[in-house]
């Protein structure tokens, strides 16, 4: 007992020690745990669902003081938000204020059997999570909280050995390992990146590698013709369920730049998807280089913003949507 407490400890110490700090394991049972609190009152609450980008971009606390009104992040990384809407257009108890971030790679991606995977998990893990999973979850909070060693995407035996270098060789393929302070998660759902991230351009570099290994900079063309009109109608069908019930329904593309941006741009073009989309399903939207205020910023590697520049955003961002109608119901942000 004393020597698994002396390694508890040091491990624990040892992570501390490089700068590291709280991060919860985002996993199907605190995604499901906010699933749960979407049938609050438009009054009360704004639903987001969407990929990795609103997970950062959107700074939860600045939110929730400004506008008094409490922010349910449904979204997840490397995920498209297509499977989260059918779901709430199918559950007819979800009445509300609901944001849809757009990433057009994984938004309008050709493999869905990767992209809607985890969103696709997540929603059946929601409809059978079960009173022992539930219990589970709230021991694990507790623990999560107060142990940073307990982040198993980071400090696992499995995360650790995903940071061995291995060769490429045929039939071999190895996923990029991500830097371990690119992606630290709150207990609200809210991603964000470290200090050591930060202040480190060499993995800022790596990720940005990691972009380029995992296709997201490639040449590709996105999908055309029927392929697309057919996206278009089953998003029009489910945004008109939501607002049939009298739910509020609005779409926005969050910042990227670089060499990401450039690739977005050159494989969907904004007219072809983001006008269209709009136009189709008769949704607002906001596209950020359309507003001066959230145009400029520059994601450290190239897709997300940082910590500081997400509240920026944050508070641009509900300026920009009173701008454009939506209404925050809640007096304290009158």
């Amino acid at each position: 007992m004393v020597l698994v407490l002396l390694f508890i400890a040091g491990y624990e110490f040892y992570w501390r020690s490089r700068g590291f700090k709280i991060s919860y394991n985002d996993d199907e049972s605190l995604w499901s745990s906010k699933r749960k609190e979407i049938y609050k009152s438009p009054k009360e609450a704004t639903v987001f669902i969407g990929s990795s980008r609103i997970k950062y971009d959107l700074d939860i606390p600045t939110w929730e003081s400004i506008t008094g009104e409490k922010a349910i992040q449904l979204s997840m990384v490397g995920t498209s938000p297509r499977p989260f809407l059918d779901d709430l257009a199918n559950d007819k108890n979800f009445k509300g204020k609901l944001i849809i971030d757009v990433t057009e790679g994984l938004f309008f991606g050709r493999n869905t059997k990767r992209t809607e995977k985890s969103a696709i998990d997540g929603i059946e893990f929601y409809k059978k999570w079960t009173p022992a999973q539930k219990f589970s979850s709230v021991i694990n909070y507790a623990l999560e909280s107060n142990f940073v060693f307990l982040e198993k995407n980071k400090f696992s035996l499995n995360a650790l050995l995903d940071d061995l270098p291995v060769l490429k060789r045929k039939g071999l393929n190895s996923r990029p390992a991500f830097p371990r302070g690119f992606n630290m998660n709150a207990i609200n759902r809210q991603s964000y990146m470290n200090d050591n991230f930060l202040n480190d351009t060499s993995q800022q570099h790596a990720q940005q590698n990691n972009w380029k290994m995992g296709g997201s900079l490639d040449k590709a063309p996105g999908i055309g013709g029927d392929s697309l009109i057919a996206i278009f109608k089953k998003v029009k069908l489910a945004t008109d369920r939501i607002k049939a019930r009298g739910g509020v329904v609005f779409f926005v593309r969050t910042p990227s730049s670089g060499e990401y941006l450039k690739a977005e741009k050159m494989n969907y073009p904004r007219q072809k998807y983001w006008d269209s989309l709009l136009l189709y399903t008769n949704c607002p939207g906001i596209y950020f280089e359309d507003y001066p205020a959230i145009a400029h910023f520059v994601c450290p590697e190239w897709s997300h913003l940082n910590p500081k520049d997400a509240i920026v955003f944050t508070k641009n961002f509900i300026d920009i949507l009173k701008e454009n109608g939506w209404k925050f119901l809640n007096k304290q942000s009158i």
